[in-house]
């Protein structure tokens, strides 16, 4: 079981160079948690490709529909975006270093893996994997 965030999601349906290699990892697992948060993450990433002219109407609905198949034939294990996490990552900030560069949706992200006991966080957001080192979470990225 692994706890990924939308960075690393996103690499399963943006061809990307870690794609395979992620794809390849994942498929291991017998359970890919993260949080709903990801879910409006990667629609919204989606679209960016779409509103960039990246992919084309038809593109962005065939992806769209790839990842609804995956998401209903259960590949995703959603963990709910509860108040006790928002919460949590609304103190984590009294207690950060003003060195750390922390965006909100992603202390949500590690928020939550750290609710459920996840002490690795895969991602391929290097501020996000900074910010995971000082809250004591392992960052971990799938590389080619």
């Amino acid at each position: 079981m692994i706890f990924c965030d939308t960075s690393t999601l996103a690499k399963l349906y943006v061809p990307e160079p870690e794609s395979l290699a992620v794809r390849q990892r994942l498929e291991t697992e017998d359970s890919v948690q993260l949080s709903e948060l990801a879910r409006t993450e990667l629609m919204a990433a989606f679209h960016r490709r779409l509103r960039e002219g990246k992919w084309s109407r038809q593109d962005f609905s065939a992806v769209v529909s790839q990842f609804s198949a995956d998401d209903i034939g259960g590949f995703w294990d959603w963990l709910p975006l509860e108040s006790a996490i928002t919460q949590a990552a609304a103190s984590v900030y009294s207690s950060l270093s003003e060195t750390i560069f922390l965006r909100s949706s992603d202390c949500l992200h590690l928020v939550t893996a750290l609710h459920h006991n996840h002490r690795d966080i895969f991602t391929h957001d290097r501020n996000q994997a900074a910010a995971a080192l000082a809250l004591g979470i392992t960052p971990v990225s799938i590389e080619p």
